[in-house]
């Protein structure tokens, strides 16, 4: 267990200082100027060869389109009736017994008097 805490310890350690160095790497970069680019000649490019005009041909017309036979289709059979049947008439719904509810009386309010109003 103490070679695990001695290993992320110097490990923790490592990563420290390269970031110090790192960061100390960038500061110095940022500090120097850039590199004067050599400015390049240009080659000048020969003129594009023209592209030379190909014959035009000529296209023979197309051939006339086939006509098709025009079949005629035979009629579409009918549909047989279906025989109506007759449903049996519904139960009838069994009514529920009716119990006595006694009724509750309402209660009185008592009434609020009107007063004077106060003022101050």
């Amino acid at each position: 267990m103490a070679s695990s805490k001695s290993f992320i310890t110097a490990f923790l350690l490592a990563l420290t200082l390269s970031s110090m160095s790192m960061s100390l790497a960038a500061r110095h970069l940022m500090q120097t100027s850039a590199p004067n680019i050599p400015t390049l000649p240009k080659p000048t490019l020969p003129p594009l060869p023209s592209i030379p005009t190909l014959p035009q041909g000529t296209i023979p017309p197309l051939p006339p389109v086939p006509t098709l036979p025009q079949g005629t289709l035979p009629p579409l059979p009918s549909v047989p009736t279906l025989p109506q049947g007759t449903l049996p008439p519904l139960p009838s719904v069994p009514t529920l017994p009716q119990g006595n509810v006694p009724s509750l009386s309402q209660p009185s309010l008592p009434t609020v008097p009107q007063g004077s109003s106060h003022s101050h």
